[in-house]
């Protein structure tokens, strides 16, 4: 009975040693990024890169901001992405843009934050328009954007300008861009201003939770990159030529923003939900990503 005792506190102390690592603290681990020709594995949310290369932390129309993340990294298609939107940034009127995340030096699981950019291809920009572009380190630490919407989620605020809008529209007017979430706010002021000439790329502005402070550019798989996994369309209405508004409004205004007053009674799940970014481990990733940490 002892002997018996002793083996399943052995089994159980050793469980934790045993366990495999999780990827986020693999991929965090790394400080810069591989050499080599750029290559995507994976899926946004599921997924690593090798060849990414830094953002220079002060351009000429563009910071970098919270650089102790060391989050400045993505593929060279969305270093000059960046690059090209700030330039039309300062021609719309600002300084330039503060870029926030983009992704880890070798993509992957970050140990905080986002469950997506770990491919190399997203990226955070601020709301805050900047009155400069030069910035200390220090500033850019404790500096914040600002939200563009109200309390109740509802509505654009103050905050909100013709050059945010010219922005966004330039942003997704880009060829290279998948797609770019806001708020739903912001998805619905654009919506009344629409054109049907607009449909274009305001399809590719699609609402969600938790972008009031910043808008978040997600670009298409690049080319070169055959194992990068591209995005489904998530709105209906896209292949018939829509630009979204009709989703946005029934489903936001009727259905989420109810559910937020009223909270559905919890349901009993039916299975096991899934695992989150944080809880991956490498055998949950492409089988390239073990290549992609164990590169020079």
């Amino acid at each position: 009975m002892i002997r018996a005792l002793i083996v399943s506190l052995a089994l159980v102390l050793a469980g934790p040693v045993l366990a495999a690592p999780l990827a986020k603290d693999l991929f965090g681990a790394q400080k810069v990024a591989t050499g080599g020709k750029p290559q995507v594995y994976g899926s946004y949310a599921k997924g690593c890169a090798a060849g990414l290369v830094q953002l220079p932390e002060t351009g000429p129309t563009w910071q970098a901001m919270r650089l102790s993340r060391n989050r400045n990294w993505g593929h060279p298609a969305l270093v000059q992405y960046l690059a090209d939107l700030s330039a039309t940034a300062r021609q719309l009127g600002w300084a330039g843009l503060y870029i926030g995340d983009m992704s880890q030096p070798r993509g992957g699981p970050m140990k905080t934050g986002h469950a997506s950019h770990q491919i190399g291809l997203d990226a955070d920009i601020w709301m805050l328009p900047p009155a400069r572009v030069n910035l200390s380190r220090a500033e850019r630490e404790s500096i914040s954007s600002i939200s563009v919407r109200t309390a109740d989620q509802t509505r654009i605020n103050g905050n909100w300008t013709r050059t945010h809008q010219a922005l966004l529209k330039a942003a997704a007017s880009d060829p290279r861009v998948d797609r770019i979430f806001v708020a739903a706010a912001v998805k619905i002021a654009m919506c009344q201003t629409a054109r049907p000439a607009d449909t274009a790329w305001l399809q590719k502005i699609r609402p969600i939770y938790g972008h009031d402070t910043h808008f978040h550019v997600r670009l298409k798989c690049p080319a070169g990159s055959s194992r990068c996994e591209t995005q489904k369309p998530s709105v209906a209405e896209l292949s018939k030529g829509g630009n979204g508004c009709d989703e946005t409004l029934t489903w936001w205004v009727t259905t989420y923003l109810e559910e937020l007053r009223h909270p559905p009674k919890p349901k009993k799940p039916i299975k096991p939900r899934p695992k989150t970014a944080r809880e991956y481990t490498m055998s949950d990733l492409p089988r390239q990503c073990a290549s992609v940490l164990r590169s020079d």
